[in-house]
C-alpha cells in the first residue's frame, strides 16, 4: 500500500511539479517529444538548429490586440480597461495546483545538452562547426532565458543541470529551492557559455539569437539582479534578510550582499557595453509625427523586415504565406486598442530643452488639447503618440483624394478598440492600409535592440561608481540625441523636483522612500521615455521596490484633460454631448466625473463594488514575487496532509492555503 501511494505521488508530482504534460507518463528523464526523438536524431547541424529553434517563446506579437505594444497595461505607464488583481491586495490568490512551478523547458535544454556534448566533444556531429558551436550556444541562452523568467516570478528556484532519474527521491531533492542569488550566477553562467559559442552574425541573420542578443540579456539579467538585492535588502523577498522563508531549508546558505551587488553590477557593465560600444542607435530624422513613414526610428517598429536596423538584435518575423501573422495594425492604426498612455507618463517626458514641463522657462504649452502636450517635447512623445489629424496612410486616400487622418480619441468604444485615457499608442503603426486587416499583419516583432544595453551601462556604472563615468556620458547623450532632446543630461537634473515628479512617476520612490538623487532619477525617467510601451515597466517597477508606497498612498490612473477644451469633441449631429458621467439618472456613465478631476480617470467611470481599482492601485509587498501553487507542497511534503513539511517553502507573504490571498 506504501509503494502504490509513493508511486501516485511521484506521477502527480511529475504531472503537476515538473512538466505539467496532458498524460502521466510524460516524465522529467522522458525523451521531449519522442516521435522526433529517435536515437538518430541531434547528430547534424540541422537537428541542432531545429531543436533550439523550437525552444524559442519569446514575448511577441500575436493574438488579437496591440501585441507588445500593449504589455505595458496595468502600469503607471499605460492603462486598459480593464485592471489587474496584482494592484488589488486580496484578490490575487494561491492557486490550488498548476501556475508557473513547471520545468518543461529546462527539461527540454538539458535533455539536448546531455545528449549532444559528448557528440560535440568527441566530434561525433555533421555539419559546419561554427554553425553546430551557434546552436548549442542558442540552448544555452535559452536555460537561462527559462531561468531568468522563473527568478523574476518565484525569487529563488530549484537548479536543474540534468535529466532525473524516475525515482521519487531525487525528484524531490531536485525540487529543493536555491537563493535567487546563485540562480542568478548560475544563468549569468549559462550566457557566458552562450557568448563563447554564438556568432555575431548568426547563421538565418537576426531571426536567431546571435553574441549581441546574449550580452544584451546577460546585462539585463545582471542589473535586475543587482537592484533587486540593493532595494529589496532587508527583506524577506532577498536571502538571509528578515523573515525570509529559505531560513533553515537552504544548506549551508550564507551570503555577502554588498559582494553580490558589485559582482552583478560588474558583470551588467561589462556586458552592456559590449554591444554599446559596437552598435549603434538608429537614425531618427526627427520629424513631428504627422508622417513618419519614412523616419528609421518609427519604423523599426512597424516595419516588414528589420534584418537593416543595426539597432534590433532579435526580432521575429510573420508571413501571411505560412498563416504566421498578427493584428497590431488593426488595433494600433484603426483605434485606441484598448490601450492608451497615463497622464503622468506624458507629463513626464522632457521639453526638448531638456527641462521638466514644471520648470521656470521650460516652454510648456500646457495640456488643453493632445498636440499641445507635443509642442517643442522630447521627439519620442511626439512620435509614439497618436495626435488627431495626424496621416494614417501613404498608399490610400479619401474618395475625395484627400489624406485619411486619424481621428479625435473615442474614449466611449467599446473596450476591445476604446482609447482608454485619450493619449493613444502610435509605437508600431504601419502606414501601409493592407495592414489594417485583421489576421495578416506582417510587420516584425522586436525582441531584443541596442538600445537598452545604453540603458543598462548608464544604470549599472551610475548605482557602482556613484558618478557618470566617459562611457555612460557618452551613451546618455546618444540616447537624448537622437531623442531630440538637449544631450546635457545635467540641465535635466539640476532643474528636477523628484517631489513634483512623484506625482507622475512611482519610480520617484523605492522601498517606499522618495529618491534625493536627482542623477538615479533620470536615469530611471530615460529608460522610461526610451522604452515607450515595450513591456519593460514592471519589470523596472518591480526590482526598483518602487511600489511599497502604494500600501498608503494608492495610484489614481489619469488620462487626458477631458473636462477642458476637448470636451467639445464628443457632441452628436445636434450639438449635445455624448459624454455621460456617473450619477445621470438612467444612463450609463462613459466618463469620469467633471466635478472630481479635469482629467479622464478610466477608473472611475464605473463606480460599483465590481470595480476593485475606483480608489487607485495598492500594493501588498507580497506581490512582488507569484504565489506558488499548493498541490507543489503537497506533493514533495513528507506528510501529504501537511504541505509545511514540503522540501519547497512558499514565497513571502503568501499562504500555505489555496484560494487565499497575500497576508501581508
Amino acid at each position: 500500500m506504501k509503494n502504490k501511494h509513493n508511486n501516485i505521488l511521484w506521477q502527480v508530482f511529475l504531472l503537476l511539479t515538473v512538466i505539467s504534460f496532458s498524460s502521466c507518463e510524460d516524465y522529467l528523464d522522458r525523451k521531449p517529444l519522442s516521435d522526433v526523438t529517435p536515437a538518430d536524431y541531434l547528430w547534424t547541424e540541422s537537428d541542432l538548429a531545429a531543436y533550439a529553434v523550437g525552444q524559442y517563446s519569446f514575448p511577441t506579437h500575436g493574438g488579437w490586440g496591440p501585441g507588445t505594444f500593449g504589455n505595458d497595461n496595468h502600469t503607471d505607464n499605460q492603462a486598459s480597461s480593464g485592471y489587474s488583481n496584482r494592484w488589488v491586495p486580496g484578490e490575487w490568490r494561491v492557486p490550488q495546483s498548476g501556475g508557473d512551478w513547471d520545468f518543461t523547458q529546462i527539461r527540454d535544454c538539458n535533455y539536448f545538452l546531455e545528449t549532444v556534448l559528448p557528440r560535440w566533444k568527441a566530434g561525433d556531429l555533421s555539419g559546419s562547426q561554427e554553425n553546430v558551436d551557434h546552436y548549442i550556444g542558442e540552448i544555452y541562452f535559452l536555460r537561462a532565458y527559462e531561468y531568468f523568467n522563473k527568478v523574476q516570478t518565484f525569487g529563488d528556484f530549484p537548479i536543474i543541470r540534468n535529466t532525473l532519474p524516475d525515482q521519487m527521491d531525487p525528484l524531490v531533492e531536485a525540487a529543493k529551492r536555491e537563493p535567487r542569488n546563485e540562480v542568478a550566477r548560475f544563468i549569468i553562467a549559462d550566457l557566458d557559455s552562450a557568448i563563447m559559442l554564438l556568432k555575431t552574425d548568426a547563421p538565418g541573420g537576426k531571426n536567431r539569437i546571435s553574441k549581441h542578443a546574449a550580452q544584451l540579456f546577460k546585462s539585463r539579467v545582471a542589473l535586475h539582479e543587482a537592484t533587486w538585492l540593493k532595494y529589496h535588502r532587508g527583506t524577506a523577498h532577498v536571502p538571509g534578510g528578515p523573515g525570509w522563508p529559505g531560513e533553515g531549508k537552504v544548506e549551508n546558505f550564507s551570503i555577502d550582499i554588498d559582494a553580490e551587488i558589485d559582482f552583478f553590477l560588474t558583470e551588467a557593465m561589462t556586458a552592456s557595453a559590449a554591444v554599446a560600444d559596437e552598435v549603434p542607435l538608429t537614425t531618427n530624422t526627427k520629424d513631428n509625427g504627422y508622417n513618419s513613414s519614412d523616419n528609421p526610428y518609427f519604423t523599426m517598429f512597424g516595419d516588414f523586415d528589420l534584418n537593416g536596423y543595426e539597432e534590433v538584435l532579435l526580432w521575429r518575423d510573420y508571413d501571411a504565406s505560412k498563416s504566421i501573422t498578427h493584428n497590431v495594425n488593426h488595433y494600433i492604426n484603426q483605434n485606441g486598442a484598448n490601450t492608451g498612455y497615463t497622464r503622468g507618463y506624458v507629463d513626464n517626458f522632457l521639453m526638448a530643452n531638456g527641462l521638466p514641463i514644471y520648470a521656470a522657462g521650460s516652454g510648456y504649452q500646457g495640456d488643453d488639447s493632445i498636440s499641445m502636450t507635443q509642442i517643442d517635447r522630447d521627439n519620442r512623445l511626439q512620435l509614439f503618440m497618436k495626435t488627431p489629424g495626424d496621416l494614417r496612410f501613404t498608399d490610400a486616400t479619401n474618395p475625395d483624394g484627400s489624406p485619411i487622418l486619424e481621428g479625435y480619441p473615442v474614449i466611449t468604444d467599446i473596450q476591445e478598440t476604446r482609447y482608454v485615457t485619450g493619449y493613444a499608442v502610435k509605437k508600431g503603426l504601419s502606414y501601409l492600409e493592407s495592414q489594417k486587416e485583421g489576421n495578416i499583419g506582417e510587420t516584425g516583432s522586436i525582441v531584443f535592440r541596442a538600445a537598452e544595453a545604453y540603458l543598462n551601462y548608464i544604470e549599472a556604472s551610475y548605482l557602482k561608481n556613484g558618478n557618470i563615468d566617459s562611457k555612460a556620458d557618452q551613451y546618455w547623450r546618444a540616447i537624448r540625441e537622437r531623442a531630440g532632446v538637449n544631450p546635457d543630461y545635467t540641465v535635466t537634473v539640476a532643474a528636477t523636483d523628484i517631489s513634483l515628479e512623484a506625482e507622475n512617476d512611482l519610480a520617484a520612490y523605492s522601498a517606499g522612500t522618495l529618491l534625493t538623487d536627482a542623477t538615479l532619477y533620470n536615469i530611471r525617467r530615460e529608460r522610461r521615455s526610451e522604452l515607450i510601451a515595450e513591456g519593460m515597466r514592471f519589470f523596472d517597477l518591480k526590482r526598483w521596490r518602487a511600489l511599497d508606497q502604494l500600501k498608503t498612498d494608492p495610484y489614481m490612473v489619469e488620462g487626458f484633460k477631458l473636462w477642458g477644451p476637448m470636451q467639445n469633441w464628443y457632441v452628436d449631429e445636434e450639438g449635445e454631448s455624448t459624454l455621460i458621467e456617473p450619477g445621470t439618472e438612467g444612463e450609463t456613465p462613459n466618463v469620469s466625473s467633471s466635478t472630481e478631476s479635469d482629467y479622464l480617470r478610466p477608473y472611475r467611470i464605473n463606480l460599483d463594488q465590481s470595480n476593485r481599482v475606483k480608489d487607485g492601485y495598492h500594493w501588498t509587498p507580497a506581490h512582488y514575487l507569484s504565489p506558488i501553487a499548493i498541490e507543489h507542497f503537497n506533493i514533495t511534503a513528507t506528510d501529504a496532509t501537511k504541505p509545511e513539511t514540503s522540501v519547497i517553502y512558499q514565497n513571502p507573504g503568501w499562504p500555505m492555503q489555496a484560494n487565499a490571498g497575500a497576508i501581508d
